[in-house]
């Protein structure tokens, strides 16, 4: 297929495909899927092997949640039975951590509910890096803790924090659809400011809401402009006692070409599967590791996942590897330029020497200083959001895949690892 041929030379060279092109492959059949899945796997083997980097999540604060974003188990006036507690000390997380990285993860990811942390919060988690660090050599420590204020991350990068999540999530335009008591504009913010500070700024999405292709490509494009390191793919978990509970319009091959648009639009950028792989994609989970290059190992925030054997046994099974601790995860150039989807515009990336956001030290993909869409071309940007219709939705609900959360960080069981 031209396409796809088209595609895997782009991506080679780290150049950004075109709007079309990135449509296109989300409008590829269920025929096509294999042949999309072996273009996209050609880029993500030049840039990251065979290696799968293992994150695990410790949920430092669970529910109590003033905003109101539609996906989101712990929002207010949710009414999902999730489980309910306020911060762990800084034992707990590192006791909680201690479990996920003894079964493979090289990156623990706090995560805490809530708008944003006060300073006191940022001094929990700072207490909660440095005990994490000092218990075990080589770890990354990525912080998620919403809406930063400034000097926060500044804080954080000072106690050891190596990055910094805060996912987009969807498109500008539809954005006021998920979540009111915020912005999108807030969000690029704090993934401005994580980058200033040095942190690896980890930014990304969730498939699965209603969005149309169009809305895909364009927070996908937002993604690359603000040029984050790593992208988290989340496909929407539909949580019982929550907006979106009714929101079934996945199926494993349109995970797949979701995946692959990603990865075609940022072939150098660690892209994690994230939450919702084993609902959505279930057994065909094994195929998105020639996909993405990152997993995160056993239960997420709310919810439980696969188990994290069986999660080694998938990828030692399709032929991967578990990425260790003394491995570079990101390319050389990536690494020497401070991280960027291609530091300079001679690269590939249509970017500029001083541009990036997530790539720390310089270097990345649109400029800093505005809005993800004010760096995307115009053409990147659609100018109404065009909604799923009902007829359209080609997944049927599969709830029983859906698990509340009752063992590991809050609980007295042991955690899956």
């Amino acid at each position: 297929m031209d396409l796809l041929n088209t595609l895997v030379d782009k991506g080679l060279r780290r150049e950004l495909p075109t709007r079309d092109e990135a449509l296109a492959v989300l409008a590829t059949s269920d025929d096509e899927i294999l042949d999309v899945v072996a273009a996209a796997g050609k880029v993500r083997r030049q840039w990251f092997g065979r290696r799968v980097k293992l994150n695990y999540l410790v949920n430092l604060k669970s529910g109590l949640c003033p905003e109101d974003c539609s996906y989101c188990s712990q929002r207010l006036g949710s009414k999902a039975g999730i489980l309910k507690y306020t911060w762990l000390k800084p034992d707990q997380a590192s006791e909680a951590a201690a479990a996920g990285l003894a079964g493979g993860a090289k990156r623990v990811c706090l995560v805490a509910s809530g708008r944003g942390p006060t300073d006191r919060d940022v001094d929990r988690v700072s207490d909660t890096i440095k005990a994490i660090k000092d218990q075990n050599e080589g770890v990354e420590v990525c912080a998620c803790l919403g809406l930063l204020s400034d000097g926060q991350a500044e804080r954080l990068r000072e106690a050891g924090a190596d990055a910094y999540n805060h996912n987009l999530n969807t498109s500008e335009s539809t954005y006021g659809d998920i979540t009111t008591t915020h912005t999108y504009a807030d969000r690029v913010d704090t993934v401005q400011k994580a980058h200033a500070a040095g942190l690896s700024a980890c930014s990304g999405l969730i498939a699965g809401m209603g969005e149309s292709d169009d809305d895909l490509v364009d927070v996908v494009y937002s993604l690359r402009a603000l040029d984050p390191d790593s992208v988290p793919v989340n496909f929407l978990i539909p949580v019982e006692g929550t907006p979106l509970a009714k929101e079934w319009n996945l199926t494993p091959q349109r995970c797949l070409r979701i995946l692959a648009m990603v990865r075609f639009v940022c072939p150098d950028v660690e892209v994690r599967i994230a939450g919702g792989r084993e609902v959505h994609l279930r057994t065909m989970q094994p195929l998105a590791l020639h996909l993405a290059n990152s997993i995160f190992l056993g239960d997420y925030l709310t919810t439980e996942g696969q188990a994290g054997k069986a999660d080694l046994d998938m990828i030692a099974d399709a032929g991967f590897e578990v990425e260790g601790t003394g491995q570079v995860t990101l390319p050389e150039h990536r690494v020497t330029a401070g991280g960027g989807c291609g530091s300079h515009a001679e690269a590939g990336c249509g970017s500029h020497a001083d541009a990036g956001c997530g790539s720390h030290e310089g270097g990345g993909c649109g400029p800093c200083g505005s809005t993800a869409q004010e760096q995307a071309p115009a053409a990147t940007r659609a100018p109404e959001p065009v909604r799923v219709p009902e007829t359209a939705r080609a997944s049927e609900a599969r709830t029983d895949l859906v698990t509340v959360r009752r063992r590991g960080a809050g609980t007295d069981l042991a955690p899956n690892a």
